[in-house]
């Protein structure tokens, strides 16, 4: 009997799953189980999206010039390869969505790294192409390092290799913001899980206080029997009848985040991922807009990451030691009207710049008639100071007023 019975149980038990192990060890499953939590990309995470979307769109905005060292200053060059880089350095974008994935990808998806292929064509740039960053790795070799992508492998020098928060050990690899996130971002999904569960299952607004040896409370039809003879009402605003014996109802209010002190954590976890991209909070929905902190904002972290972009673009693409590209971030700046008229005013008023070098600030088209430098009176040349009327004493004529 017994072995009859094994034979019954063999025959009718489901054959084992056939899966491959290394496919099991690169899911996402396994990962969730050997790493005892749920892996979040920094792509995923809203607060994180809004600080490089800043980055990327700042950055995205800004004019690309060439510039060129002379002996009375730097003046802007304008010819095709300023054209190329600054109007259409891809074949397939436009120049603002070009250097958007440049940033993106270099503070997210890209560790830190962003490599651009340089395409030329009759020995002139003709595309830079990006690399897709899941297909590109670095190694290290005797005195330099490589770069693969595919089954392709290029040196430093033949693509533009642009890199954020250089490793210690290997400074020409950068290691991006992954590992200083990693906790902050844990206890913001972890925040939003909350919040979705109880805006999904509020706690309910009131409880009633039954006698628990009646019948009825006994199961769960019984339960919803008395709710349904007592607690609803066929017409709005109509009372309630309830045995005073059996019923004590109370109103309470159902928890909220600001009982659980989510609404605070999450505020101070904004402002830590905020803080760790060196972003204003207001940017991410924490606090108000202050003008100052946002232009500060502009001339450091913002102009440093375009400082990324100008050098590698300037050693790898350019071959005259007097030409260097420059982001131009005065657009940028949070600036009020008054502020630029004031300011070209005063400019004008010391023959400093062209009334329509001045118009140009508030986005005004030239006229033919304002090339003119008008100046002051009082402001002369040092080599005119000594035929003031002032210093003479009188009119031409000699006579005194």
């Amino acid at each position: 009997m017994s072995k009859t019975k094994r034979r019954v149980d063999t025959k009718m038990r489901d054959a084992p799953e056939k899966r491959s192990s290394t496919s099991w060890l690169c899911s996402v499953e396994a990962y969730n189980i050997l790493s005892a939590g749920n892996y979040t990309r920094l792509a995923d995470c809203p607060e994180v999206r809004m600080c490089v979307s800043v980055y990327a769109d700042l950055v995205s905005n800004m004019t690309l010039y060439l510039m060129q060292n002379t002996a009375k200053g730097d003046v802007r060059i304008r010819n095709e390869l300023s054209k190329k880089l600054d109007v259409e350095p891809n074949k397939l974008m436009t120049r603002k969505a070009f250097m958007y994935n440049l940033v993106g990808t270099l503070m997210l998806s890209g560790e830190g790294n962003q490599v651009t292929y340089p395409q030329y064509k009759d020995g002139l740039l003709d595309n830079l192409k990006p690399l897709r960053p899941s297909r590109v790795s670095f190694a290290d070799t005797e005195d330099s390092y490589v770069i693969r992508y595919g089954g392709a492998t290029f040196g430093p020098d033949e693509v533009l290799h642009f890199v954020i928060n250089p490793d210690p050990d290997r400074p020409w690899v950068g290691t991006g913001y992954r590992a200083v996130l990693k906790d902050v971002i844990k206890g913001l999904k972890q925040s939003n899980k909350t919040k979705q569960a109880l805006m999904e299952s509020p706690a309910p607004s009131i409880i009633v206080k039954v006698d628990a040896l009646t019948e009825e409370f006994a199961s769960l039809e019984g339960r919803r029997k008395l709710s349904a003879q007592y607690l609803d009402s066929s017409e709005s605003g109509r009372p309630w009848f309830i045995p005073a014996d059996a019923f004590d109802v109370q109103q309470v209010k159902p928890l909220t985040l600001n009982d659980l002190a989510i609404a605070k954590n999450m505020e101070i976890d904004k402002r830590t991922v905020a803080g760790i991209f060196g972003v204003p909070p207001f940017l991410v929905g924490v606090g108000d807009f202050k003008a100052e902190e946002y232009n500060n904002f502009i001339g450091s972290r913002i102009m440093s990451m375009a400082k990324v972009i100008e050098q590698e673009l300037t050693r790898k693409l350019l071959y005259s030691p007097d030409l260097y590209w420059k982001f131009n971030s005065r657009s940028l700046y949070s600036y009020s009207l008054s502020d630029i008229i004031t300011a070209g005013g005063a400019m004008n008023d010391r023959g400093a710049m062209s009334r329509n070098e001045w118009r140009d600030w508030i986005g005004m088209s030239p006229r033919a008639d304002m090339e003119e430098l008008l100046m002051l009176e009082n402001y002369l040349p040092t080599s005119e100071l000594k035929n003031q009327k002032k210093l003479k004493g009188g009119d031409d004529d000699g006579q005194n007023d």
